[in-house]
């Protein structure tokens, strides 16, 4: 999938061409080749212009087949109109990749797009890789390779580091370089993807997740149309180790709402995306200094060895703010152990103790207390990490030779555990704690979600299930599925053959069908309508509860048909079906929706007419295995629910995670078959009990694909 050798050639380039390099070294033309001879780079420069028999002092060429022998990287500064001949030539002069700056492609209309998949279909045929167009090219900050416009780092450039950055936006990605330059974040690689013509960001994102230079990747996203190459590129990087941290626009939902389907009218775009990040280990940054805190935090020398935070504050006040941060985050501060708890006090009797560990303005009197702090809390806590909140004591002279004693000290002594400093410093304090391997921060809510993201990466080279594989032993069912709504029975017996558990049930067409069907299941019973032209039969009258005997069957067997003839005269009817009234149990719904870029979807929550409304649910790329279902039963809200509330016994979760991961590769195996599948309500029962569909609305793929389209 991933063409990892022409990339290395592209990024790591020895010789460079630069066609349409200017005089000048401010136009967009002459920038790249003014910013290579600042910095130095080492590799054969050679600027192409006809009109010039050098270019900044450099001896130039009419044309890239005059320079007579082939380059790694071609930079292609020209007009649109010159511009497809120019990648033609640098081809056929056997440049194997190109930086394409030219705008005015598929960004502008459709003539721009024919122009666009011309360049595609010439990357394809001519083995060429191409950056662009519409990009603003890429930084090698380690070999000084700056094939950029950008005129950012002729200021001062962003040191060399272990973070890459690859931004689908110029503007952003630009933004972001002199983000990481302020923040003194170091850099590996900066990468502009633009209109992502052949090189996209996921190709990005893969390449470097394999650079031995690069230890944690920034990307910026505003869409994807090749969702299994993302999933590679993302798997990559987990397994490689490496966190990739991500920022996304359009974070509402765009998806269309089937009115068949409840999954359908959840999984938006933006939920699917969520869903795939979380499920490859990736993070998710809402705000750029959430973004650019999590990429510095990251960034540092040493990782957690678990998510466990422990936090030393000098201020109650600043103490409760930070644990109110912990919760919102979901990030549970694990108490000091009582005899830890005891030894702080003796040494501070008005201190707090549990953790947050607020041990008072005492410092300014006795500094080393700092350090006998920290030192019990990771003697004592086990904690991954340490975050101490200094108020305003790094701005204080006197006090300062004091904390950067501590520093020096908890750093010798605990090299394996991240140190977080919260306080104001100036630059050169910042850069001397940092240079001890401290993090450092001035907003404690800022730390306290930074560290969160740290913790989190414990658990990034867990493996999530590799799809196109099956997560389990057993064989996922491969299923004729007609195009449309199928109807309740149709639909459970699929699901019963893909390993979902389903609610017994028998179709009639009579009322002493129904009769005798009821009464085989033992009362009391359920009947409904059956009819693939009503998928919300309750809406029409169509459902009858808690039926206790045969008159209340017969009853019900009349009114429902009757409320059908007068809601739904033209559906199409096939009987009724009768099943056993299922008791107790914590009413779920479980869902399947094919994204047309990521393909099936899962979705998981608890169930009811207010689903939609709530919104209180979780979704995974199909397949996966127990395991991952887990982790998605406890993502929602409403988990509580499940472990029991107010006398209420336990659900059976492994159940519900057996018939959550069957479903998945059920979606998996029939991912061109189906459109979407509800399963609402699906019944958890108490522990040990097991659990039931009790409805279920599939839609096979087809000429239903396109009425969902509209609907």
């Amino acid at each position: 999938m991933f063409d990892h050798a022409s990339l290395d050639r592209m990024f790591r380039p020895r010789s460079i061409a630069l066609i349409g390099a200017s005089t000048n070294p401010d136009k967009i033309g002459g920038v790249p080749l003014a910013l290579l001879l600042k910095y130095e780079y080492d590799g054969k420069l050679y600027p192409v212009n006809p009109n010039a028999a050098e270019v900044q002092g450099v001896p130039a060429y009419p044309s890239v087949a005059a320079i007579g022998a082939p380059a790694d990287l071609a930079i292609v500064a020209v007009p649109m109109a010159l511009a497809e001949q120019a990648v033609k030539d640098a081809a056929e002069a056997g440049v194997c990749s190109v930086v394409l700056f030219t705008s005015g492609y598929a960004e502008v209309g459709e003539t721009g797009r024919a122009a666009q998949a011309r360049l595609a279909a010439l990357a394809r045929t001519r083995g060429v890789r191409i950056l662009g167009p519409n990009c603003l090219g890429f930084m090698n900050t380690r070999d000084q390779v700056y094939a950029t416009f950008s005129p950012a780092p002729h200021a001062a450039r962003a040191r060399p580091g272990a973070v890459g950055i690859v931004s689908q936006s110029g503007a952003f990605g630009i933004y972001a370089y002199a983000m990481a330059r302020e923040r003194d974040i170091g850099l590996s690689y900066w990468i502009s993807t633009g209109n992502e013509c052949d090189i996209e960001f996921a190709d990005a994102v893969a390449w470097l997740a394999r650079d031995p230079d690069t230890r944690v990747i920034m990307g910026y996203v505003e869409g994807c149309r090749d969702g299994a190459k993302l999933k590679a590129a993302l798997s990559l990087a987990r397994d490689a180790g490496k966190p990739v941290i991500v920022t996304k626009v359009g974070r509402t939902a765009s998806g269309a709402a089937a009115a068949a389907s409840h999954t359908a009218a959840l999984a938006g775009d933006d939920a699917v995306f969520d869903a795939l990040l979380r499920q490859y280990g990736a993070i998710r940054t809402r705000t750029l200094d959430e973004f650019f805190n999590v990429g510095y935090a990251l960034s540092g020398p040493v990782r957690p060895a678990n998510n466990a935070l422990g936090i030393m504050t000098l201020s109650g006040g600043v103490g409760a703010l930070m644990a109110d941060d912990a919760a919102d985050a979901a990030l549970e501060l694990v108490p000091m152990p009582a005899g830890a708890q005891a030894a702080i006090m003796a040494r501070v009797p008005f201190a707090a103790p549990r953790n947050p560990v607020d041990i008072t303005g005492q410092v300014t009197s006795e500094p080393e207390l700092m350090t006998f702090a920290a030192r019990t809390m990771l003697d004592s806590g086990g904690y991954g990490s340490l975050l101490a909140f200094l108020a305003a004591a790094g701005t204080s002279a006197t006090f300062w030779p004091h904390l950067l004693a501590f520093a020096k000290t908890i750093r010798a002594e605990y090299p394996d555990t991240p140190l977080a400093l919260c306080s104001l410093f100036t630059p050169e304090r910042r850069r001397a704690l940092e240079a001890l391997g401290c993090l450092v921060f001035a907003d404690p809510s800022a730390a306290v979600r930074a560290l969160k993201c740290l913790g989190d990466t414990v658990a990034i080279a867990r493996p999530a299930c590799d799809p196109g594989l099956s997560p389990n032993a057993e064989n996922p069912v491969v299923a004729t599925i007609e195009a449309g709504v199928l109807d309740e029975p149709a639909g459970l017996a699929l699901l019963r053959s893909a390993g979902v558990p389903v609610v017994a049930h028998q179709r009639v067409a009579s009322q002493d069908e129904a009769v005798a069907a009821a009464a085989a299941f033992g009362y009391p019973v359920v009947m409904k309508l059956v009819s693939a032209d009503i998928t919300h039969k309750s809406d029409i009258g169509g459902v009858r509860l808690h039926l206790q005997d045969a008159g209340a069957v017969r009853a019900a067997y009349r009114e429902i048909l009757e409320e059908a003839a007068r809601h739904a005269p033209a559906a199409r009817l096939d009987g009724l079906l009768v099943a056993p009234m299922i008791k107790g149990g914590v009413e779920c719904i479980l869902g399947v929706q094919r994204d047309p870029v990521y393909g099936p979807v899962v979705m998981f929550g608890l169930g009811g007419v207010l689903v939609e409304a709530m919104r209180d649910v979780a979704f995974r790329m199909a397949p996966f295995d127990e395991r991952d279902a887990h982790a998605m039963i406890d993502e929602i809200r409403g988990r509580r629910v499940l472990a029991g509330m107010r006398g209420q016994p336990p659900a059976d979760v492994s159940a519900l995670a057996s018939a959550l991961a069957a479903l998945s590769r059920f979606a998996w195996a029939n991912r061109d078959a189906v459109v979407s599948v509800d399963v609402n309500p699906f019944i958890v029962l108490p522990l040990g009990g097991g659990a039931l569909a009790l409805d279920a609305v599939v839609i096979g793929a087809g000429n239903a694909s396109d009425r969902l389209a509209t609907a």
